[in-house]
């Protein structure tokens, strides 16, 4: 049992990893913007803070295991989320990362792809840095796990694959649920085996 740290607990991939969290019996701090919003579960402590309060989010952060950052990258920075996780002095963080800096062949990216939704390319070019800035950062044990092109709510099914840079696609396309993908991280959190990697996940 692990004391996690999970940042933007009540969004679409940070509900399901709280869940997942929770009923595998880690002591969870919930940490939103509204704590209203964060689910109601055993193990789980619900704290108010803004990812861009480096301080206070530092503040939170001391004295547990590991971290889990589940915010928009448009909305957050990683200069200051590093820096907190730096300042809680803890070594492990995860993070929920972005299908578009994925390759769908050598030295193409999804992002660049003919198609790919204008209205999604803010997001997926800030996480593109955001991986960028973490390959830079060799004093903490980080992990970047990307979900497919489609992720989306669904099922809890345990099955799934894992990829290292490229897109993980199936007969009908690129998809992974938020709940199979809370399984993949929660996986990694408690057996680490892409340290200082970035990592996929898909049917």
């Amino acid at each position: 049992m692990a004391n996690v740290a999970l940042i933007g607990a009540s969004g679409n991939a940070g509900s399901r990893i709280l869940a997942e969290l929770s009923d595998r019996g880690h002591q969870v701090t919930a940490i939103a913007r509204h704590t209203d919003k964060i689910a109601s579960l055993p193990g789980v402590t619900p704290r108010q803070a803004d990812a861009n309060d480096r301080q206070a989010l530092g503040a939170l952060l001391k004295g547990h295991d590991a971290v889990i950052s589940a915010v928009p990258f448009t909305a957050s920075d990683a200069g200051t989320l590093v820096g907190a996780v730096r300042n809680a002095g803890v070594a492990r963080y995860l993070v929920v990362g972005g299908a578009g800096s994925l390759e769908v062949a050598p030295g193409e990216k999804v992002i660049d792809q003919p198609g790919f939704p204008e209205a999604y390319k803010p997001e997926a070019h800030a996480g593109g840095e955001f991986l960028d800035f973490l390959r830079g950062v060799d004093d903490l044990d980080w992990t970047f796990l990307s979900p497919s092109a489609e992720f989306v709510p669904g099922e809890r099914t345990g099955t799934f694959r894992l990829g290292q840079d490229r897109l993980l696609t199936h007969d009908e396309g690129s998809s992974i649920s938020f709940e199979d993908y809370a399984i993949a991280l929660v996986d990694e959190l408690e057996t680490p085996r892409h340290v200082r990697q970035r990592f996929t996940v898909g049917y």
